[in-house]
């Protein structure tokens, strides 16, 4: 099975595809790494990272060779090696598909403003969405004026990222909901600190 696909026009990626790169990528940089290690860097609970290894070591991925008599290491097999190349390179396809997606769908809903007076955006979110949509909007030549997030934080993109809840004290046109995963949730936070409804541009269709 693949690591994502596309099903009506929507992509959809395979969360255990995504949770095994995520296994596989942490017991390469540290085959000495623990299950409460690799719970922690997975964001799981320690039952189901033990649950996530045994699995890994099922299907030939992972082997277990004792390093001493109350440590384990876990070492990646040939076939376990091949797969994490194998998931890598569909997820770089992916975030390439995707970048193109995202990259379509905010040229289209950003155009018709570029030929009016609407073209000072704020984003909302940081990380590999916001990027993207400062991208976009260089392309389209649009002023990006504000970085947003839930509590404020250092600077991101070389602007200081400001808490949401000061954003009457800025002069924007539009804000785009940069994020991957659940707008939903992000747009009504939007609201209910009072962004108007019609200033809110969604990440992806």
């Amino acid at each position: 099975m693949g690591a994502y696909g596309v099903a009506h026009g929507e992509v959809i990626v395979d969360p255990e595809a995504r949770r095994d790169l995520e296994a596989l990528e942490a017991i390469a940089e540290n085959s000495r790494i623990t299950q409460r290690g690799l719970s922690t860097k997975l964001g799981i609970a320690l039952g189901l990272a033990n649950l996530y290894v045994k699995r890994l070591v099922r299907k030939g991925y992972v082997k277990c060779v004792n390093f001493k008599p109350n440590r384990i290491l876990y070492v990646l097999t040939p076939t376990g090696i091949a797969e994490k190349t194998r998931l890598t390179y569909e997820f770089m396809d992916y975030s390439m598909f995707l970048y193109g997606q995202v990259r379509q769908h905010l040229r289209s809903v950003l155009q018709p403003f570029t030929e009016g007076q609407r073209r000072r955006v704020a984003i909302y979110g940081t990380g590999e969405a916001a990027e993207l949509a400062y991208l976009s909007l260089t392309e389209l030549g649009m002023e990006l004026v504000a970085i947003f997030n839930g509590v404020g934080a250092d600077k991101f993109l070389g602007m200081p990222v400001q808490d949401i809840r000061e954003q009457h004290s800025v002069d924007y046109d539009l804000i785009i909901v940069a994020t991957l995963e659940q707008p939903g949730a992000m747009v009504e936070g939007l609201l209910s600190y009072g962004v108007p409804r019609e200033k809110i541009v969604m990440f992806q269709n």
